[in-house]
């Protein structure tokens, strides 16, 4: 099935973003490159397993200037954006045999990136989802979302983190920014990524990403 996903997205390691101009019959690839230890994009699996800790060590750097809401880890299940109506359970997405972020096999559920933050504790936690797949996925208007907009996560400690959005950019996929998604910061950031722009159809591929930033502002549930 993975094999058959990465030939109709005909990219590795880029980021989904959906076009509103083009209807696609083949779907293009959803997760952004995961940096290596300078926050850049790196494609070999060692370098990107090293992503996956050194992270965590940089966080340690700033855990004394953390701004706002923070909470332990614990699982994500589900995701909510309300002004969209999209509500999907969450896969956990690792990293692929070529050291790329996998995709969503489900175009209708959107995918954790199970090497980074989990939603509401310290970092960047991202979220991936599908823009198009014969005309509609989960994050089919994702690149319609404004400054000030909610995203809910639920999680498997019984807390929904409530997310504000602060940014809602689009990127050529030739030149996403992978420090400014996947870098430290000083408090519980999420990111939301799908396809966007123009399809190119020859390649089965969008050109942009389109990229949500948001970051906690509440929490609701078992001592919310």
């Amino acid at each position: 099935m993975r094999a058959l996903i990465a030939i109709g997205f005909g990219i590795i390691g880029a980021v989904l973003v959906w076009a509103a101009l083009a209807r696609p019959s083949t779907p293009d690839s959803a997760l952004a490159p995961v940096p290596n230890g300078d926050g850049m994009p790196s494609a070999s699996p060692s370098a990107t397993k090293a992503s996956r800790e050194r992270p965590k060590e940089r966080a340690d750097h700033v855990r004394d200037q953390i701004t706002g809401l923070v909470l332990p880890e614990s699982h994500p299940v589900a995701m909510s954006i309300p002004k969209l109506g999209v509500r999907s359970p969450l896969d956990d997405l690792g990293l692929d045999t070529d050291g790329a972020m996998e995709v969503p096999e489900n175009p209708a559920r959107a995918g954790w990136f199970s090497g980074g933050p989990a939603p509401g504790s310290l970092g960047p936690a991202v979220i991936a989802g599908h823009v198009t797949w014969n005309g509609r996925a989960v994050f089919h208007r994702l690149s319609t979302m404004r400054s000030g907009d909610q995203v809910t996560v639920t999680r498997k400690d019984g807390k929904i983190a409530v997310f504000t959005v602060t940014r809602v950019a689009r990127f050529s996929k030739s030149q996403f920014p992978s420090r400014a998604v996947y870098g430290p910061i000083d408090h519980a950031g999420l990111r939301l990524i799908t396809c966007g722009g123009t399809y190119d159809a020859a390649r089965h591929r969008y050109l942009d990403n389109v990229v949500v930033f948001a970051r906690l502002t509440a929490v609701r549930g078992p001592g919310g």
